[in-house]
């Protein structure tokens, strides 16, 4: 078999892809003070880790999962903490998931190991394709007490690997070069959903892939979208949608529809914080500082813990004091940070 997407873009649709593109030129063309950039990213990776496992059942509030990704001790159980840890720790490999640009079945692997390590029943079901049917249930009262109701079968357990490999085909022939993102990252959510290829973390799979494509394609590059939490704002319209898609045609229409309306949300939501901020369009002003992955992952780290030291990023880059003291003299350079403290107190903070 072949996969084919199937969907119409609908005036609402199209809508919703041309209030993002304006959103998001708004965005690309300010330039973004690199402490503002990350300080956007952490934002979102907290907000999508809350939201995400909060779909799901998990307890923990914004404030815990904060506390808990800066190493700080909080009273929950043990499985909540640790589906919040996975998801942080997968939100931050993003970039590792991926091989020239190709999506392939080992990388959705990858993602479910991270996200399920430690919270299956099972350890032998983590990071590979169920073994056995499962289903989407709900409680539902009836006269003394509960029964679970089916809610959704998904394809039979043998299919599945070849359900999964025929999307990843279509998905690695040019389609994240070729298609807009916005639709591909919908179509991904839902065809992994549908196809339900773990016993457990489909959903959690399901979005990390979209916020996959999202960065692959160049559409959320700096990665400060936080799509996740619009689901989460109202979970039974999120749940509606997947489940209004028709199980026979698979016409992705309606669903595309909401999808496309969370995104233009988000990335609205990004550029009202980005113009409050006060941030200069590029046009006429300093170009944006250009920083690089590690540079950046400093500055993350000072948003974490207040300052960073030099000891802090030899244990974090496995690098030498030297090899250190330039990173941290460039940033200084380019007025994004500033020492603070002298001798063995030597830190760097914001500047």
């Amino acid at each position: 078999m072949t996969f084919e997407p199937k969907y119409t873009i609908t005036d609402k649709t199209l809508n919703n892809l041309t209030l993002i593109t304006s959103a998001r030129e708004v965005i690309e063309q300010s330039s973004i003070v690199p402490k503002w950039e990350a300080k956007l990213r952490r934002q979102a990776l907290l907000t999508n880790t809350h939201s995400s496992t909060a779909i799901e059942g998990n307890k923990l509030t914004l404030a815990q999962v904060e506390a808990l990704s800066q190493g700080k001790e909080i009273t929950a159980a043990n499985k909540d903490k640790q589906e919040v840890l996975n998801y942080l720790e997968a939100l931050n490999n993003i970039p590792s998931f991926s091989k020239a640009g190709q999506i392939t079945i080992q990388a959705l692997m990858d993602i479910h190991r991270i996200i399920c390590n430690k919270t299956l029943a099972d350890p032998l079901d983590c990071g590979v394709f169920r073994n056995r049917q499962v289903y989407v249930g709900k409680h539902v009262f009836e006269a003394t007490g509960f029964r679970e109701e089916i809610v959704y079968l998904p394809p039979p357990t043998e299919e599945v690997p070849e359900l999964v490999e025929d999307f990843l085909d279509w998905l690695n022939e040019g389609k994240l070069n070729s298609l807009n993102p916005v639709l591909l990252a919908g179509i991904a959510h839902y065809e992994i959903a549908r196809i339900h290829p773990f016993i457990d973390g489909n959903g959690r799979t399901a979005r990390l892939l979209a916020t996959l494509i999202f960065y692959l394609s160049g559409f959320d590059h700096r990665r400060i979208f936080a799509l996740d939490d619009y689901y989460d704002r109202d979970r039974p319209a999120y749940y509606a949608a997947l489940a209004a898609v028709n199980k026979e045609t698979h016409d992705l229409t309606g669903w595309l529809e909401y999808f496309t309306n969370g995104v233009a949300v988000s990335v609205n939501e990004v550029k009202e914080a980005i113009l409050c901020l006060g941030l200069k369009n590029r046009k006429g002003s300093s170009p944006q500082i250009a920083l690089t992955p590690k540079q950046m992952t400093i500055l993350e780290f000072i948003n974490v813990h207040g300052k960073v030291t030099n000891k802090d990023l030899q244990a974090m880059f496995k690098i030498s004091a030297q090899a250190v003291h330039k990173e941290l003299a460039k940033l200084v350079e380019l007025k994004v940070i500033k020492p603070q403290g002298q001798g063995r107190s030597l830190a760097y903070i914001l500047a």
